[in-house]
């Protein structure tokens, strides 16, 4: 293998949710070895990194994300001696695994809970954070005001007594104390196991929120109709996270060659950023952020229309500069569109009615943008959000279940909340991947857990792209491969990035100066826009549709129409 300093700067990164990649045994479940099968597959698309969501033993209350025994695998997803093939036959193939760690929490059935539940004396108890809960007349609240993420109190008492412990996702999560050193070391050696088992590295997920207000005081923000406030501040990018992750990098990642990318949302700064990722005293390799991911306005959007829901180009690109701004010289950077916690890409900044063309825009407008890129499994056929007809379809997802309790009680009607989750919701990006146009998108003989997106029956699917020339399929291999090439990768990543004509409202473009100029053209409407264009195209190296309309220095860009160019 290479080593890591070349092989992770030169990597197109792919997502998998296993759960809904490939089922291997027909229980409906997607494992292991689908992904083993479908290894091949990945090498020709031409991504040489693989994310692999959660994979660990867990009760599935959060899809995964509630480990309850981090040294086995899930027996749904297969045993431990099926990962280490996986592993195996991904080295074979120049192909590089990350998997999904989780430090923020544990399931409620980890033996670590289980023991701190039974015995409030015991080490376990301290490796969690259990308060009491605060009496007013008659009543016993939770410790804090404090709200979560999945809409609820950030705290749940325990049965039979007035102890609370904290959770800010779901209840069955646990957060843990980093606070905690004896805690922090059993961290270490879990990293360590699978290092030794030649897995290439993590990503960390909620790394955000490992550092929690120890004060335990009430937020004195605005509280809502429930008395709860949801502040970040109280356990979303502190100061002491930065001291917990350089501990994991001395203890542990610097003792590997490991990639390391930790999901930081909780509205994390770049300048905060760097505090983790800076290349010479940094503690991990590249952060996660969420900032390119809600541009349309849809996130908390129920009470807008569809028609309201509109790309903001601008913030868009301003979102991306104020990242490259400060990073560029000093960290790496992951660029993507969703992952499994968002919705479709092809839904959010694309159409349904040009999947095609809108599909291939968005490649190639990420493709070439400074950073790591990583593609969300599915988006390379051009999966799209689901059309659900029943609040029921989306009960998997214990987020929605909560939302829609709380929606409920705010007076929306059901009609209005399904519109809202089939816009919003991440199960968008948990449905079944579409290898085929046979029963359930040839995901598994059997059905799913989430019910599959209909529109496999009507080419949506990997073989059937395979099968077309000018297919989103064959797009995105042949895209790929031009990244991939050295002088242009070299290009990308340290060739001068800038906007070209920030302030239109419609185009995203840009260009990397160097040896070559490389330039991203990208119309973001289901409409023609015109774009001024004041440089000599030396070579067309991407194009999404049949000839070229420009006039005078004047682009006439059909719907979601997208160049790569080599300009003078």
């Amino acid at each position: 293998m290479e080593k890591l300093e070349t092989w992770w700067k030169n990597a197109v990164g792919y997502i998998i949710y296993p759960e809904s990649f490939k089922d291997s045994n027909g229980d409906g479940i997607g494992d292991l070895n689908g992904i083993t099968s479908k290894l091949d597959y990945l090498k020709d698309l031409g991504v040489n990194l693989l994310w692999i969501c959660p994979i660990f033993k867990s009760p599935m209350d959060d899809n995964g994300y509630d480990v309850s025994d981090y040294y086995q695998i899930n027996p749904e997803y297969g045993t431990n001696a099926d990962f280490d093939n996986l592993i195996k036959q991904a080295h074979a193939r120049g192909i590089h695994i990350l998997i999904d760690f989780v430090l923020n929490h544990t399931s409620d059935q980890h033996a670590w809970f289980q023991k701190a539940l039974k015995d409030p004396n015991s080490e376990e108890r301290d490796y969690y954070f259990f308060r009491k809960g605060k009496k007013v007349g008659d009543k016993l609240l939770p410790p804090t005001n404090w709200k979560g993420f999945f809409a609820t109190s950030a705290w749940e008492q325990v049965p039979g007594s007035d102890d609370f412990y904290m959770h800010i996702f779901s209840k069955s999560m646990p957060d843990v104390n980093w606070a905690n050193p004896k805690l922090r070391e059993q961290y270490y050696q879990i990293a360590r196991y699978y290092l030794d088992h030649g897995v290439d590295g993590f990503r960390l997920d909620a790394v955000a929120h490992l550092a929690k207000d120890l004060s335990f005081e009430d937020s004195k923000a605005p509280a809502d109709s429930n008395g709860l406030v949801y502040d970040t501040g109280k356990f979303s990018n502190r100061p002491e996270l930065f001291d917990y992750l350089h501990l994991l990098k001395d203890n542990v990642f610097s003792h590997y060659d490991c990639l390391t990318v930790g999901e930081a949302g909780g509205n994390i700064s770049p300048e905060q950023s760097l505090l983790m990722a800076d290349r010479r005293n940094g503690s991990i390799n590249m952060v996660f952020n969420f900032d390119t991911v809600w541009n349309n306005g849809a996130y908390g959007s129920i009470d807008k229309s569809d028609e309201e829901i509109k790309t903001d180009v601008i913030s868009l690109k301003d979102n991306f500069m104020r990242w490259y701004g400060v990073c560029h010289k000093k960290a790496d950077m992951p660029v993507y569109w969703c992952n499994h916690d968002h919705p479709r890409v092809l839904s959010q900044y694309g159409s349904i009615a040009y999947r095609n063309e809108s599909a291939k825009m968005l490649l190639t407008t990420l493709l070439f943008l400074y950073g790591t890129p990583f593609i969300y499994n599915g988006d390379e056929i051009g999966m799209s959000n689901v059309n659900y007809t029943a609040l029921e379809d989306f009960h998997s997802d214990v987020g929605n279940v909560n939302a829609v309790k709380e929606l409920r009680g705010q007076g929306y009607p059901d009609e209005q909340i399904l519109h809202y989750l089939n816009r919003v919701s991440r199960i968008n990006a948990r449905t079944p991947m579409q290898w085929d146009d046979s029963a359930n998108a040839g995901f598994s003989p059997k059905g799913s857990i989430n019910k599959v997106n209909d529109n496999y029956q009507d080419g949506v699917n990997v073989l059937d792209e395979m099968k077309d020339p000018y297919s989103i399929l064959n797009f995105y291999q042949y895209a790929i491969g031009i990244r991939k090439d050295p002088i242009i990768n070299d290009q990308v990543l340290h060739g001068e990035f800038t906007l070209v004509d920030h302030n239109h409202p419609d185009v995203f473009a840009y260009m990397h100066d160097g040896a070559e100029k490389i330039m991203v053209i990208s119309n973001f409407r289901p409409y023609q826009v015109y774009f001024t264009f004041y440089f000599d195209i030396k070579d067309i190296l991407l194009h999404n549709y049949e000839g070229v309309i420009i006039s005078d220095h004047v682009f006439t860009l059909r719907p979601f129409e997208s160049f790569l160019l080599k300009v003078r």
